[in-house]
C-alpha cells in the first residue's frame, strides 16, 4: 500500500524523483486513500475513470470492486511502476498520455477506451475518482460537464481553495463561473478537508475530497451547454464591471450597450448589477436571453 515508506523505496530503487510540472503529490495516508475509494462507491457494473494514477495504489483498491478501470498517467517511470504493481488485475487498462487534448477537450483515446469498457457489460455506468494533479483539475470536471459521455459520479482530491470555489454561494469571493457551471448541472458535496501532511511530496495548500453528482434533470434546463459554458465565463472575464458592459464586450459586433440594457430590463435586472450577483437560476435566464437577442439580431 502507498506510504512514504513504500513510495520512497520504490522511487529509490527507482531512481526517479516526483515531477512538479506533473502536479504529483502522491497520498500516503491510507485511511484518506480509502476513504476516497469507499466515497465513490464503486461497484461491479462501474466503469471508472482515474486520472493520476501514480504508482497504482488507488487504482488496485478500486480494480477490487470494480468492473474496470482506466487509469492515465503522463509520467513514463510511474506508468511502469504501475505496471509492476498491477499485474494480478486483469481489468485494469493503464493509458500512458496526457488525459487532456488540449485546455478544453479530453484526450480522444481516454474517452474511447471508457466508452470500450462500457460496452463489454451490461448495465455498466461510468464513474471518475481520482487524486487528481492539481495543475488538470479544473479543466479535467469542467471539460467532463461537456462531454456526451458524462460520469454519474465524480469524487476527487483538488486543492481545497478550488473546492470552495466550486460550492461557493453568490455575493461570495469565491462565486466564480466555475460555481455556476458545475452547480447549474450537478450535487456537490466537500467530503473532507486534508492537510498538506498526508501527502508526498507536502503540498504548500489544504485539498478536499470532493464529491459530485450530474443530475439529468439540472442539465435539462440548459438548451446549449456549450454556449451557456462559454457564456458564463464571458461574463465573469472583469467581475467588478456591470453586466451591460461585459455582455457588449463578449459580444462586440453583436450586440451594443443599448442592447444589452434592454436584455437587462426585460429581466427587470438594474443596469449596474454584477455577474457575482447573480444566482444559478437567473444566471440561465440571462443566457437564454442573450442567446435570443443574439439570434434576433442575426
Amino acid at each position: 500500500m502507498q506510504t512514504f515508506t513504500f513510495l520512497k523505496k520504490r522511487f529509490d530503487e527507482a531512481g526517479i524523483r516526483p515531477v512538479t510540472r506533473f502536479g504529483q503529490n502522491f497520498l500516503i495516508d491510507l485511511n484518506i486513500l480509502r476513504l476516497l475509494a469507499s466515497s465513490g462507491k464503486v461497484c461491479d457494473t462501474d466503469v471508472v475513470l482515474e486520472i493520476g494514477g501514480g504508482t497504482g495504489s488507488l487504482t488496485g483498491l478500486m480494480a477490487e470492486a470494480a468492473a474496470a478501470v482506466v487509469s492515465v498517467e503522463i509520467d513514463k517511470q510511474l506508468h511502469q511502476l504501475a505496471r509492476e504493481e498491477l499485474s494480478k488485475h486483469d481489468n485494469v487498462t493503464i493509458l500512458l498520455q496526457d488525459a487532456l487534448r488540449n485546455k478544453n477537450n479530453l484526450a480522444d483515446e481516454v474517452l474511447a477506451t471508457v466508452a470500450e469498457k462500457l460496452a463489454e457489460g451490461e448495465n455498466r455506468q461510468f464513474k471518475l475518482v481520482a487524486n487528481l494533479p492539481y495543475n488538470v483539475a479544473t479543466p479535467i470536471i469542467s471539460n467532463l460537464l461537456c462531454e456526451e459521455l458524462t460520469p454519474v459520479s465524480m469524487t476527487v482530491t483538488i486543492q481545497k481553495e478550488l473546492g470552495d470555489r466550486i460550492v461557493a454561494k453568490p455575493r461570495t469571493k469565491d462565486y466564480s463561473s466555475l460555481s455556476i457551471w458545475v452547480q447549474s448541472q450537478c450535487e456537490v458535496e466537500i467530503i473532507r478537508i486534508l492537510p498538506p501532511t498526508v501527502f508526498w511530496p507536502k503540498p504548500k495548500v489544504h485539498s478536499a475530497i470532493l464529491h459530485i453528482v450530474p443530475k439529468p434533470e439540472l442539465r435539462a434546463r440548459i438548451p446549449d451547454l456549450p454556449f451557456f459554458h462559454t457564456f458564463v465565463r464571458s461574463m465573469f472575464f472583469h467581475r467588478r464591471k456591470f453586466l451591460r458592459s461585459v455582455i457588449a464586450s463578449a459580444y462586440k459586433g453583436q450586440l451594443e450597450k443599448t442592447d444589452a440594457d434592454a436584455v437587462l430590463e426585460d429581466m427587470k435586472l438594474g443596469r449596474e448589477t454584477r455577474a457575482e450577483e447573480l444566482d444559478i437560476e437567473t444566471m440561465i435566464a440571462l443566457c437564454q436571453r442573450v442567446k435570443q437577442a443574439l439570434n434576433a439580431g442575426a
